[in-house]
């Protein structure tokens, strides 16, 4: 079982920054691949980014390259979301997500089996 917490939203103008973090419960969580998703009022849950087990690969949204960044610490058992350049249309609940099923699908919610209760971004014009 691993209990995911994020932290770290807010109100931000745009143009700002924002990082975010998630902080896991397990000791498995160095053998889990971390993801970010992100759900706007009326829209579906959207890939936002993912990284894996041992922090060497990341894949991003096409929405948000070169503008966010994730990282994770396997010591703190922790991962980030370094959120940069914000626009009002990232404004949504950011979720955590860990995938301890490993079953490629990288960029679908059924690829995680955990996740945590969310963080609200807003970013204003």
């Amino acid at each position: 079982q691993v209990q995911l917490v994020e932290s770290g939203g807010g109100l931000v103008q745009a143009g700002g920054s924002l990082r975010l973090s998630c902080a896991a419960s397990a000791r498995t969580f160095s053998r889990s691949a971390m993801g970010w998703f992100r759900q706007a009022p009326g829209k579906e849950r959207e890939f936002v980014a993912r990284i894996s087990r041992n922090g060497g690969n990341t894949y991003y949204g096409d929405s948000v390259k070169g503008r966010f960044t994730i990282s994770r610490d396997n010591a703190e058992n922790t991962v980030y979301l370094q959120m940069n350049s914000l626009r009002p249309e990232d404004t949504a609940v950011y979720y955590c997500a860990a995938d301890t099923m490993h079953s490629g699908r990288f960029y679908w919610e059924s690829g995680y089996n955990y996740w945590g209760q969310g963080t609200q971004v807003t970013v204003s014009s």
